[in-house]
């Protein structure tokens, strides 16, 4: 089944993943475990929508997901704030 293009503009893939509020990494394995697992489902949304930015045009999987990678780890580091992303128009 082939998948209908949208027409409307996407939002910016860090507006659509900003982790919830109070969320942090904090101690112990099985915190660890929760956080890297939400982590990762963070990074495959933004891939994904990376992937759908470009029309899944094969050959763009890799670089999508090390981008999107990058684009969260900034987002967690940076605590989650949009504002500091659109500034520097990531």
């Amino acid at each position: 089944m082939a998948r209908k293009q949208s027409t409307q503009p996407k939002p910016d893939v860090i507006q659509k993943l900003k982790p919830q509020a109070g969320i942090k990494p904090r101690a112990g394995p099985a915190r660890s475990v929760c956080w890297l697992e939400e982590r990762s489902r963070m990074v495959a949304e933004a891939a994904y929508f990376r992937a759908e930015r470009r029309g899944f045009a094969p050959g763009g999987e890799l670089d999508d997901w090390i981008r999107a990678e990058a684009e969260i780890d900034r987002l967690i580091q940076s605590g989650g704030s949009r504002s500091s992303h659109s500034a520097a128009g990531i």
